[in-house]
């Protein structure tokens, strides 16, 4: 029987992890990785992100290596180093990348990451003809991916990124376990979310039984924050404890300064140009208990969300994405980004409801309008009908019972 070779034997892909990471890395490396030896390639993993593509290169051979793909965070660790000149680094390093990608004889790179990383990657592919493949990574939801949520006569631009259902898991588990103690001092708790730009993530604090939500996309002008305190004062006296989730990088009024403004826990910058949000939730708290006199405290879900092992809703989506990718590899139909073309439950993650789009078009989504009240700062039925699909239905616990109040004779 004559042997046939694999279609690309003797071809190296290399897969490298930029920026913030997420329970689902791991699992988008080894579902990757597994679909390119299908194919016949040598396959390399480029460690702590593009830093691994500087100097000497740090390379390493996934090949042959057993991989835990339900392990979150990222096994070949990241950075959120940038190729290209920034105002912290203006030299910039495209050709120390160019002359390891030579080095080490990589045919085709797969980057794993959101805007800045897989942007990094377009630019390498338009600019040197380098041949890429981008795959979706953000927790905070905010990638465009062309993703359409269909929702009674609606069809809605909606975003789904791997990393994001186990994110939204974490979140809505960590609200329900605050309940019990919020209930039993009477408090206001306000819950801290990480979401930049975007308040994807902070929804996903409905499903565990926060009733109040403040997100990037409604600015907290002097007007609104009045407006707010209306209704937190409104809604406490109903049943003498609320949970609040704000956004980390909400625009909040600040009264002294008379402007909107945004909380840093850090005036460094990333090579991105990032600051590092964190602290809004104490901000929002000590207003609540200065201007209503209702105790109210903060709490940072901080990196909780992106910790731990990756959901079977993600490590699904990761799979019937990387299908996409093999997809990709065998027409070598480079540039692209694989996506999941509609909102769907975990049976349907599969391949024929993916598509692939230009890695040109890559950019941030926020909320659509029609997913949250601005009015009421709350997420609508259209966001509860989105999320169904990645978490199932909302249990909100409580303790329950209307005790008779005992009146001495």
């Amino acid at each position: 029987m004559r042997k046939i070779e694999k279609i690309f034997s003797g071809k190296t892909l290399a897969i490298l992890s930029g920026g913030g990471d997420t329970p689902a890395i791991n699992s988008s490396i080894k579902n990757i990785r597994d679909r390119a030896l299908l194919l016949g390639f040598k396959v390399y993993g480029i460690r702590i992100g593009w830093k691994g593509l500087l100097g000497d290169g740090d390379i390493v051979d996934l090949t042959n290596q057993s991989y835990n793909g339900l392990y979150g965070g990222t096994a070949l660790l990241s950075s959120r180093t940038n190729p290209f000149p920034t105002k912290n680094n203006p030299t910039s390093r495209v050709p120390q990348i160019l002359e390891n990608l030579k080095k080490y004889k990589i045919d085709v790179l797969v980057t794993i990451g959101g805007d800045d990383t897989n942007g990094a990657a377009k630019r390498l592919y338009e600019q040197e003809k380098i041949p890429v493949i981008g795959f979706p990574k953000t927790i905070d939801n905010d990638l465009r991916t062309r993703t359409f949520h269909s929702y009674g006569k609606e069809s809605i631009e909606a975003v789904l990124c791997p990393g994001f259902p186990t994110g939204a898991l974490r979140v809505s588990e960590m609200v329900r376990h605050l309940r019990s103690t919020n209930e039993s001092h009477q408090r206001i708790m306000v819950v801290e979310v990480m979401g930049r730009d975007a308040g994807w993530l902070t929804g996903s604090a409905l499903f565990g039984g926060a009733e109040l939500l403040l997100v990037p996309e409604c600015q907290m002008t002097k007007e609104k924050k009045e407006r707010f305190f209306e209704v937190v004062k409104e809604r406490y006296s109903e049943k003498k404890n609320l949970i609040i989730a704000v956004s980390e990088g909400i625009r909040w009024w600040d009264d002294e300064t008379s402007q909107l403004s945004m909380v840093h826990a850090s005036s460094e910058t990333d090579e991105y140009g990032h600051k590092r949000f964190g602290g809004v939730s104490g901000v929002v708290a000590s207003e609540i208990s200065n201007k209503l006199g209702i105790s109210a405290r903060s709490q940072i879900s901080g990196y909780y969300p992106r910790s731990g092992y990756c959901s079977q809703y993600d490590a699904k989506l990761t799979a019937a994405l990387a299908d996409k990718v093999l997809d990709l590899l065998l027409r070598e139909d480079y540039g692209k980004m694989p996506v999941m073309n509609k909102i769907v439950k975990e049976d349907g993650l599969e391949e024929y409801n993916t598509t692939a789009i230009d890695m040109g078009h890559i950019g941030n989504q926020p909320l659509q309008n029609i997913y949250y009240d601005s009015e009421n700062f709350t997420f609508t039925n259209a966001y509860i009908d989105f999320l169904k699909n990645i978490l199932g239905e909302p249990y909100v616990p409580s303790f329950g019972y209307n005790f008779k109040k005992v009146v001495p004779k």
